[in-house]
């Protein structure tokens, strides 16, 4: 088909896409000599005429709209060839990769860039949902948004393309709704032949949601009907609550224009955001107590349990066998009779090697001592320790405090504020029964070298670490990195 001219006057360079009887061009209009895109309907063997109505939509929008970041309508024409019958329609051309092509090609997005993004689309569609009656895209995805003109600290240029699905308010009274849209970017009204300016809002989020996860929204788990993308993204909690809002499932529940998604994109601590959904467990004892200026965590010991209590009777039972015994040779050395009993004592044990029965003596009396002594007290240590984190747009405090009491330069971590880097949450699969496993923990970075982390000591759950993980992410400002 390349080279073919369309209509005597674009000249057809080559295919660009090909979907349900559609087929998108890139021509050169041979009378101004620009490039323009084509897309042709044709009616062949999967023509429905249900086709030829959205197509004579989308040419009636772009004949109607005029937005920069909009491909601009040129031309509308029927088309009679040997190879068919269709109708064509001609736009701008816009040079440049859409959002999912670099996708495939692995770019990642940071938090930075889909802000960016998303404040130019909600722009568009302000535009868009602002006009009398509102034009609704329908199909906002990866695919259908185009980047030019990337430099620097700018995602570039962003542009809305692709109007094969757009409805206007005024098309749905007294008539039926063709259910249009990409699965996984659909708000569930759309699934019901309900479409509001609130669905673009949907759509937008879980695109912004794929930029950030690399991942298609309907592949990511759901639960009641809502997309769980937080744990494969590292966001701030305040664009991880908006990213919320814009796709919550009912659409009494989610932003209801773009002009409120894009003030609370811009001021999330002007609006009222839906509820947290990393809450304190309601039987945990950590205290936690924040404001604007301040942020204290007191993570209570975590006592005696099971293992250490057998650990301390196994010790007590050893120091009590050997003050016996030491006793009992004290007496013999005064005492005829006792020494003997001692001596036929000690002939009933198994005959070993004297060699043998020197070292066991020697390990009884002098190491076992000094290991169960280290390890007793270690243990009794641990099982008191509380850990304390406060800090303020200032310093940082850190102190691991046994009994209540602590010598500062053993137990205290501190440090300015700003040197806090970023935050990791370290989060291990179940390890019960399992000894020699790494439990989860939340490490805070300082100048990217050094650490102090949250989760070893104390009296701490997994949900209590992903409580403070989120708070703690929450209240510096930062992202959380998970692994």
């Amino acid at each position: 088909m390349k080279g073919q001219v369309l209509g005597v006057r674009y000249e057809v360079q080559q295919q660009l896409g090909n979907n349900a009887g559609r087929r998108t061009l890139l021509a050169r209009d041979l009378k101004t000599q620009e490039l323009v895109v084509v897309k042709l309907l044709s009616f062949g063997s999967d023509f429905e005429w249900e086709h030829l109505k959205l197509f004579e939509r989308e040419a009636e929008t772009l004949k109607a709209i005029s937005h920069p970041a909009i491909p601009r309508y040129l031309n509308y024409f029927e088309l009679d060839s040997p190879n068919g019958k269709g109708f064509a329609l001609v736009q701008t051309y816009v040079e440049g990769k859409s959002l999912s092509e670099q996708l495939k090609e692995g770019r990642s997005f940071s938090e930075a860039e889909v802000k960016q993004i998303a404040k130019a689309l909600l722009e568009i569609l302000i535009y868009l949902h602002g006009r009398q009656p509102p034009v609704i895209h329908r199909d906002i995805k990866p695919s259908n948004i185009l980047l030019t003109n990337r430099s620097g600290n700018s995602v570039g240029v962003v542009y809305l393309i692709d109007f094969g699905s757009v409805q206007t308010l005024a098309a749905t009274e007294g008539g039926t709704i063709t259910v249009v849209g990409t699965y996984g970017y659909m708000p569930p009204e759309q699934f019901g032949s309900r479409t509001v300016p609130a669905s673009d809002l949907y759509s937008l989020g879980a695109t912004l949601i794929a930029l950030l996860t690399g991942t298609h929204p309907a592949d990511l788990p759901h639960k009641d009907g809502r997309i769980q993308f937080e744990q494969a993204a590292n966001l701030s909690p305040a664009f991880a609550n908006w990213l919320r809002w814009m796709t919550q499932p009912s659409l009494d529940k989610h932003l209801t224009s773009a002009v409120e998604a894009l003030q609370a994109l811009e001021q999330p601590q002007q609006r009222d955001v839906a509820p947290l959904v990393v809450r304190q467990p309601s039987d945990s004892k950590i205290s936690l107590t924040k404001n604007a200026d301040s942020l204290e965590i007191l993570i209570p010991a975590k006592g005696l349990n099971f293992n250490t209590g057998l650990w301390f009777l196994i010790a007590f039972l050893y120091y009590f066998t050997l003050v016996i015994l030491l006793f009992l040779v004290f007496l013999g050395l005064f005492s005829p009779s006792i020494m003997s009993w001692v001596r036929d004592s000690l002939a009933l044990l198994p005959e070993l090697p004297e060699w043998i029965k020197g070292i066991i003596s020697i390990v009884f009396t002098f190491f076992a001592p000094v290991f169960l002594s280290v390890k007793t007290t270690l243990l009794f240590h641990v099982a008191f320790l509380r850990v304390r984190l406060r800090t303020n747009q200032q310093k940082f405090v850190l102190t691991y405090d046994p009994y209540n009491r602590c010598f500062p330069n053993l137990c205290k971590v501190q440090g300015l504020r700003q040197a806090i880097a970023h935050l990791e949450y370290i989060k291990r699969p179940s390890t019960k029964g399992r000894r020699g496993k790494r439990k989860s923990r939340i490490i805070v970075w300082i100048g990217g070298t050094q650490s102090f982390t949250l989760g070893d000591y104390g009296r701490i759950s997994e949900a209590e670490l992903d409580w403070l993980a989120y708070e703690l992410s929450d209240w510096l400002g930062m992202p959380i990195a998970r692994e």
